[in-house]
């Protein structure tokens, strides 16, 4: 019987064997690749409310709680009342958890060796490349921006283009 080839299989395939690698490498800093993205988020926007990151990564509201109170237990960051909403709070990185972000910076960084490694470094880029746009193009975009508008300029949120809902 004849299968047909459908290149979603192979996508998939090699973003799970690629993020089981990075996950044992993240397990030695006792961080989840979804945390590590966080760390990361919360550097680039400083502080942010819970709402705000929820947003950012399509997370629910549940979800994006159960990591914080993780992140908050841990030390990698501190919660403060929101400065102009005094019904929410807002989140920022701790020192722990900025000296944490930059091993788990490491930690990218080796991962994309081995895939430079593995598949060349043309390829590499390549890949690189087609993946941002296959995410800039299904709605993806950087924490703190918003998906490139029609003049291919990215903006930081809340200038220049409409928000991502």
């Amino acid at each position: 019987m004849q299968h047909d080839t459908f290149t979603v299989h192979f996508l998939l395939h090699s973003a799970t064997l690629v993020e089981e690698k990075l996950r044992l490498r993240l397990a030695e800093l006792g961080i989840s690749h979804r945390q590590a993205r966080i760390l990361d988020a919360l550097d680039r926007l400083g502080k942010a409310s819970q709402a705000q990151i929820a947003r950012e990564f399509d997370l629910t509201p549940a979800s994006m709680s159960t990591m914080t109170v993780r992140l908050l237990e841990a030390g990698f960051i501190s919660r403060a009342r929101h400065p102009e909403e005094a019904r929410s709070n807002v989140v920022q990185l701790s020192d722990k958890g900025r000296s944490l972000l930059s091993e788990v910076r490491h930690a990218w960084a080796d991962t994309d060796s081995m895939i430079a490694a593995t598949i060349g470094p043309e390829k590499a880029e390549q890949l690189a490349e087609l993946a941002r746009e296959l995410r800039d193009a299904l709605g993806g975009h950087m924490p703190g921006q918003v998906p490139e508008p029609a003049d291919g300029k990215s903006h930081p949120a809340g200038t220049g283009s409409k928000q991502n809902s």
